[in-house]
């Protein structure tokens, strides 16, 4: 194992000195954090942009029903005519008219209220107007059964039941499955370096294969300790390069927003269009945004340090699993190409716990196909981070299956090794013949 240190140093070099390696280093947060400033600047200068819709009222019953707002504006036009309301809003290049008519009652001025535009109007334009109309409908037949205006204001109220931990905290509704999105963001980004930097493992075996430069370091090196080498220097290479990625999008994200002037809440904001859809939703938003804190400040309170490690503990164990099956099958086959055949199996327990950890996880994070996906060594890099945003211990996940989940990586890593050594010191000399799995199973053997 004396030389295992310099194959290590040969690999992480090669890897980090590569220009295809070092343009994406510094490319890829460039891009990033242009293409979140573009969203972000986008939202900000189409939320500027407010829609002015013509009011030609001629009835009473909605005589102070349109009141601007974030999303729609409202211009009334008395004493009219239609045709010339039409003609006017055109001319000037507004949004639309709403025409309401005079009518007998409620029923029939909405059945007869039109709105006119150039084109199809906004979906949400529309679905804002409408709520209007269903709001005052409501009131009416309500109003009609004997119901008083101070009742039917009370209506509307919503129905929330309290929920408190035995230790009387407050619980949130829903707070579970935003932990379990926050776990299931870090679990694809291990799913993606995994595969990244597994098939830069697979390449590199590849390519010393195909050169027989091969040929000449095993005369001094054994095969497992080559494999290995490459294994954790591309390992290194991998952490280096995501390292830089966090500290160079969080250095250009920062100069970017003070740059542009563009404040992040401004995506927090479009929530608020809702509530232009719906009045009853508006009248409840002091209550929304109380909640809306405590959803934040639950947010803050997740471990992040604790989650961050155990990410880096899952990525590391998850990707020495996987490297060493890229690295037999890149010593099995002469070319990429004929890799494929291989890659499928490699990849499925991987998309398996992305799907199936996601329903699981979200429905009930402690339920069986939950623990038992975050326990077997081939998901758990991944289902297990979708747990663990929810804690570790009481309400969260048991110390014991964290600690089995680990164990159970170290040890599948240590088989998988050995027997890819088995497969990779067979392959890595083999030319000219395309493998089959009866092959593989052949040189397990030996």
């Amino acid at each position: 194992m004396s030389k295992l240190p310099l194959i290590i140093k040969r690999e992480y070099l090669a890897k980090v000195r590569n220009k295809s390696f070092i343009i994406m280093t510094f490319l890829s947060p460039l891009l990033m954090v242009a293409m979140i400033t573009l969203i972000v600047y986008l939202i900000k200068v189409n939320n500027n942009q407010s829609n002015v819709i013509v009011v030609l009222n001629e009835s009473e019953y909605f005589s102070n029903s349109f009141k601007s707002n974030d999303l729609n504006s409202y211009l009334e036009f008395n004493n009219i005519s239609l045709q010339a309301a039409k003609d006017s809003t055109d001319n000037l290049g507004y949004t639309g008219l709403l025409y309401v008519p005079a009518g007998s009652d409620v029923k029939e001025v909405s059945n007869n209220t039109v709105f006119f535009s150039e084109g199809a109007p906004n979906t949400l334009i529309v679905n804002s107007l409408e709520s209007i109309f269903q709001k005052k409908l409501q009131q009416s037949r309500l109003v009609q059964l004997g119901l008083s205006d101070e009742e039917y204001k009370t209506m509307g109220n919503q129905y929330e039941i309290k929920t408190e931990t035995f230790a009387g905290e407050k619980n949130l509704k829903g707070i579970n499955e935003l932990k379990a999105g926050i776990g299931s963001a870090f679990g694809y980004l291990i799913m993606m370096f995994i595969i990244i930097y597994g098939s830069f493992v697979m390449r590199s075996v590849i390519e010393e294969k195909t050169s027989r430069i091969i040929e000449i370091i095993i005369s001094s090196v054994k095969p497992f300790q080559l494999m290995l080498g490459k294994i954790i220097g591309s390992a290194f290479a991998g952490i280096t390069q995501f390292s830089i990625w966090i500290i160079s999008a969080s250095i250009l994200l920062l100069i970017a927003m003070l740059v542009f002037g563009i404040d992040p809440s401004i995506l927090s904001e479009n929530a608020s269009l809702s509530s232009e859809m719906n009045p009853a939703l508006s009248e409840q938003m002091p209550t929304l945004d109380k909640t809306a804190k405590l959803y934040a400040q639950e947010i803050l309170n997740v471990n992040w340090f604790t989650l961050i490690f155990f990410f880096l503990v899952y990525f590391i164990l998850g990707y020495l699993i996987y490297s060493s099956i890229y690295a037999a099958i890149g010593a099995s086959v002469d070319n990429e190409t004929d890799t494929q055949q291989f890659m499928f199996p490699v990849i499925l327990p991987l998309m398996l716990a992305v799907y199936v950890g996601f329903f699981s996880v979200f429905s009930n994070p402690h339920g069986p196909i939950a623990v038992g996906f975050s326990l077997f060594p081939l998901t758990s890099p991944i289902v297990m981070l979708m747990r663990l945003p929810g804690g570790i211990g009481a309400g969260g996940v048991p110390v014991w299956q964290l600690v089995t989940s680990i164990v159970l990586l170290i040890i599948t890593f240590i088989g998988i090794v050995w027997l890819a050594s088995k497969i990779y010191r067979i392959g890595i000399l083999m030319y000219g013949k395309k493998p089959t799995y009866k092959d593989l199973y052949r040189w397990l053997k030996y």
